[in-house]
């Protein structure tokens, strides 16, 4: 489906997915760089608090030449070994004092005139988190390097544990808020399906009119589309009462005209009486169609085949008569939206012309096709070019005199397609003769395939 084609439902949750999977994990990678910044600077606090216990705790023994801690930390892990938490205090030359957890090992540290934090990896690379700075101790000449580590792995442990749990949490959320926007455009909507629906009942002719019973903007736009549509009716009633009165106008001059042509002699008489039956037949045709005109769009959906059946049956034995084989092939559950009565004179016109062309087959198919249905008429007969092909389909075409009596042919069935909303089309058959087609749509209120 192209994004033009997307639904109201889909371009809504479509944007608000865009949103959620943009800003929840900027919200969560912001949220996390706090939460780890807050965890580092309570971490390094108590790194710097160390670091001042041990400074306070340095002193020069002159008796033994050598470094001393006269304090003891408070902290027995200072004493395991390899534990994880390290002290060292160095000049950068043959004196230096470590904690016992240090063994053999030696912190890789470096000079700082000020408190500075770091990361280094420790004994056994285990990442530590540590505090350095330089202090003067008498009788030393250089500046005494002090260093507090401690292992990284309890911080880095919670603060994954809590990303992991950030990142759950802002998941929910995001499921949650899109459920919860379903609901909300679930219940939105619902008046756009209300209308679809009642839109869906106008075009199958069982309601003339939408319900505007909606919210104030959805109503606004049902009552014009009812305005639309009872104004279309107000046109097609005054077109077919106008045409009607056309038709009725004619008959009566066409009769007399008749009734005079009987005082002519032969062979004057003769033509002017078929032309006047030409004149009668067109008028009663176009009378027909404008009773039909009123209800274009409005008829509901028949059963094809059991409408058709009569004519069927009727022109069945016509054919047996005249020695053609007639062959239906209609599905029975092929429905379209069509009066009877059009679907009826539609079929028949098509058959009868086929009847009349045809060597000895004829056959009727139809199907669904392209939010349609299609009627098609095949025979083995002469068949058309294109150039009748064209001028069959003109109004009034009559390609053989002594075989066609109204004129009209195929044009009317053209007529009544297009009426419809529909197609009608002209091509060479399977069989070897004219192969004629009608598409009709299922709803005249939508557009054409």
């Amino acid at each position: 489906m192209t994004p033009r084609r997307r639904s109201l439902a889909s371009r809504l949750m479509l944007a608000t997915l865009s949103i959620l999977v943009v800003s929840l994990p900027l919200s969560g990678i912001a949220l996390s760089r706090h939460v780890q910044a807050t965890a580092t600077a309570a971490f390094d606090q108590r790194l710097e608090s160390l670091l001042r216990v041990v400074v306070a705790g340095l002193a020069w023994d002159d008796v033994a030449g050598e470094l001393v801690l006269q304090r003891d930390l408070g902290e027995p892990r200072f004493t395991r070994v390899f534990s994880g938490w390290y002290w060292q205090a160095s000049d950068g030359g043959d004196h230096t004092l470590t904690s016992r957890s240090l063994w053999d090992q030696r912190l890789a540290t470096a000079t700082h005139p000020a408190v500075a934090f770091r990361d280094l990896a420790g004994p056994r690379d285990t990442p530590l988190r540590a505090i350095e700075r330089d202090i003067r101790l008498a009788p030393l000449a250089e500046p005494l390097h002090v260093a507090v580590a401690i292992s990284r792995a309890p911080l880095d442990t919670e603060l994954a544990r809590f990303d992991r749990l950030v990142a759950l949490s802002l998941a929910g959320l995001g499921a949650l808020l899109l459920a919860a926007l379903g609901l909300q455009i679930r219940w939105g909507l619902a008046p756009l399906r209300r209308l679809r629906s009642d839109l869906g009942r106008v075009e199958d002719g069982e309601a003339e009119r939408l319900d505007t019973r909606l919210p104030e903007e959805l109503a606004r736009l049902a009552t014009a589309m009812n305005g639309v549509l009872e104004r279309d009716r107000r046109l097609l009633a005054h077109a077919r009462h106008a045409a009607g009165n056309l038709a009725h106008a004619l008959k009566t001059p066409v009769s007399v005209l008749t009734t005079l042509a009987d005082g002519i002699e032969e062979p004057r008489r003769g033509r002017i009486r078929e032309e006047l039956s030409r004149i009668d037949a067109a008028v009663r045709h176009h009378l027909a169609r404008a009773t039909a005109a009123g209800d274009a769009g409005l008829a509901p959906r028949v059963a094809v085949s059991e409408v058709l059946s009569p004519i069927v049956e009727g022109l069945g034995r016509l054919a047996e008569r005249r020695g053609i084989a007639l062959a239906v092939e209609l599905p029975t559950t092929l429905r379209l939206r069509l009066d009877p009565q059009d679907l009826q004179e539609l079929a028949g016109n098509l058959l009868d012309n086929a009847l009349r062309w045809a060597a000895g087959e004829v056959r009727l198919s139809g199907g669904e096709a392209a939010d349609g249905v299609w009627l098609a008429v095949e025979d083995d007969g002469p068949g058309m070019d294109e150039s009748q092909r064209q001028a069959a389909l003109g109004r009034g075409a009559r390609l053989d005199e002594r075989r066609s009596q109204s004129g009209l042919g195929l044009a009317i069935v053209k007529e009544l397609t297009e009426l419809h909303g529909g197609e009608f089309t002209l091509s060479r058959s399977a069989l070897g003769g004219l192969a004629a087609r009608a598409w009709l749509p299922t709803s005249a209120l939508r557009e054409r395939g």
